[in-house]
């Protein structure tokens, strides 16, 4: 059995068939997954299909490229979807230097104020982090939680996934690992123990190989468990079994 730590069901991409999709994970050997929170007018959304699913657990949490549309109202709005849904982490929050906009300023503010979401509610996080390694690590290593986290979707090196695995950090693995150009995450996976791995599609997004151009799914997550077990040297089960406790460790969730 399969728990996905990282999808964004919400999304547009299956509208046509996100019921079809959801009820057919049981037969897929999909024992369920984390909706994670992105954009602010998504959580609706993902409440929604939390309630409707309960193999499903949703996160609050606004994306750093999306943190600009953030009033006083929302940010209020947001607080108060943390106190009434209790989800199992705050996120995906984090840094996002990729494009010019938001600027960086906007993004370290918002995101810091996120994370002291995390102590306030005994809540861990899950980290965004993209083209912008080192201070994302600065910034975890003052203000981490104390309940820790997951950095999602992985693309640093190897050396600092080990220093992130020292401070009580998961890393989560994906479909790059699966890709010819996937070295880095590949050398992670092999530098890092298999109790410090999550697995995650980032779907739609982020589809492994073979399927690469098509519309990634949870139904995706054998490929990522195959590879891994390869770098590892361990069964695909024992992949499956470990990746299982190490999400109802962190989210404090009982899976199956």
């Amino acid at each position: 059995m399969i728990f996905d730590t990282h999808t964004h069901y919400d999304d547009p991409a299956y509208d046509s068939d996100r019921n079809d999709l959801l009820e057919s994970f049981k037969a897929n050997n999909v024992i369920g997954a984390i909706c994670a929170s992105a954009e602010y007018g998504s959580i609706p959304k993902i409440i929604e299909l939390c309630n409707k699913y309960s193999f499903l657990h949703p996160t609050i949490g606004i994306h750093p490229s999306e943190v600009e549309e953030l009033d006083e109202e929302k940010w209020n709005r947001l607080e108060e979807y943390i106190k009434k849904i209790k989800p199992v982490a705050i996120g995906e929050i984090g840094l996002d230097y990729h494009y010019d906009e938001p600027s960086k300023e906007i993004q370290r503010s918002t995101f810091l104020k996120q994370l002291a979401w995390c102590d306030k509610y005994d809540l861990p996080v899950i980290i965004h982090s993209r083209d912008a390694s080192e201070e994302t690590f600065e910034i975890m290593k003052q203000y981490g939680p104390k309940k820790k986290g997951v950095i999602h979707c992985y693309s640093g090196s190897a050396e600092m996934a080990v220093e992130y695995v020292k401070m009580g950090y998961y890393i989560g693995v994906g479909g790059v690992v699966t890709f010819k150009n996937g070295r880095k995450l590949k050398e992670t996976v092999q530098a890092i123990g298999l109790e410090n791995i999550l697995l995650e599609t980032d779907c739609p997004y982020l589809v492994p190989t073979p399927h690469r151009g098509e519309r990634n799914s949870s139904l995706f997550l054998p490929y990522v468990v195959e590879e891994i077990a390869s770098l590892k040297n361990v069964s695909k089960e024992e992949v499956e079994d470990v990746t299982i406790k190490n999400a109802e460790n962190l989210f404090g969730i009982k899976i199956g």
